[in-house]
């Protein structure tokens, strides 16, 4: 793939911003940098300019929390005309101690991937993805399970239990921490991350050949903001514990070069979700196998769930692989 165009969000603080410099380092020739604000977007901008000496950042206003200012922000790439060769979707949030909706009425976790997914699917339906374009979206460990002090929902059972075995309608009560949900920050985040994999398996299917796309989790990297909403069991315990432990915590930087590293994989991964080897937070990223993550009734419902509360989806049907 060639090193041209980029596109970052989350790129004012943390991995988004360590992402951006590597990019600039490693030649690409226009990083485009988001923030909640221009305002914030042209800071960014300026600063890592000023600390890489390359003149290769745009300023891009893009809050995902809101639909107006991602259609802002495709109506400015439109008039552009540019076609984006890596679009890394590194936004995330961790959940608050007490639960906290957007005005759609999503849970803050989950809020992120609504945003993204209204982002890829109109930068594909307006032909503003390269035909080799690679697609990275941030992941976590806990997704896989495993994770101390972290579970996912099983959602096979939830959707029986209370949807009727309807997994579409049970993934949607996720994302929303509907009724029967119980709000629970580290639950809500796994949860949260549970929903990208399955959504970037089913994004997998519905890509142009040549495109790819990959959920990665950065690993262990709390030096940064995205922990600035955590709860007090994982600010205070969780996190001064792995920082303690060899192997478990790594820099921002190094976190990032997952995200660069998964911009060169082949087609052939493409749907699939990187994180560390069981039981670890650093190191060799590895495609993760467990059941739960490649049951493609759920990763379809995940699909659906995420269009309806979106309302966006692609603008013709498009016609699904065979892959699984």
């Amino acid at each position: 793939m060639e090193h041209k165009i980029a596109l970052v969000t989350g790129t004012t603080s943390g991995l988004g911003q360590a992402a951006a410099r590597l990019l600039a380092q490693a030649g690409w020739t226009e990083i485009i940098v988001t923030g909640r604000t221009l305002a914030r977007a042209q800071q960014t901008a300026a600063e890592l300019a000023a600390d890489t000496k390359l003149k290769v950042f745009t300023p891009l206003e893009l809050d995902l929390d809101k639909p107006s200012s991602v259609q802002s922000a495709l109506a400015e790439l439109v008039k552009r005309g540019r076609s984006v060769d890596f679009l890394l979707l590194n936004a995330g949030l961790v959940p608050f101690k007490q639960r906290v909706l957007t005005e759609a009425g999503v849970e803050s976790s989950q809020a992120p991937l609504i945003g993204h997914h209204q982002l890829t699917v109109g930068l594909l339906n307006a032909n503003l993805l390269s035909p080799s374009a690679r697609i990275v979206i941030a992941g976590a460990e806990p997704a896989r399970g495993g994770v101390p002090m972290f579970k996912y929902t099983d959602l096979p059972a939830f959707a029986a239990k209370y949807h009727h075995g309807d997994r579409t309608a049970a993934v949607e009560a996720v994302i929303r921490n509907g009724p029967k949900v119980k709000y629970v920050p580290n639950n809500a985040y796994a949860d949260a991350k549970l929903v990208v994999a399955w959504w970037v398996a089913a994004l997998a299917r519905r890509l142009p050949s040549g495109m790819a796309v990959y959920a990665v989790s950065p690993g262990g990297a709390t030096d940064t903001k995205v922990v600035r909403s955590a709860g007090p069991a994982l600010r205070y315990l969780m996190i001064p514990i792995v920082k303690l432990i060899p192997g478990m915590n790594q820099t921002p930087e190094t976190a990032a070069r997952r995200y660069i590293q998964a911009s060169e994989f082949g087609t052939d991964v493409s749907g699939q979700f990187f994180a560390s080897a069981q039981g670890k937070f650093s190191g060799p990223i590895e495609v993760q196998r467990q059941p739960h993550l490649h049951d493609r009734a759920s990763q379809e419902a995940a699909w659906q769930a995420v269009v309806k509360v979106s309302g966006v989806d692609f603008s013709s049907a498009p016609s699904l692989s065979a892959a699984s």
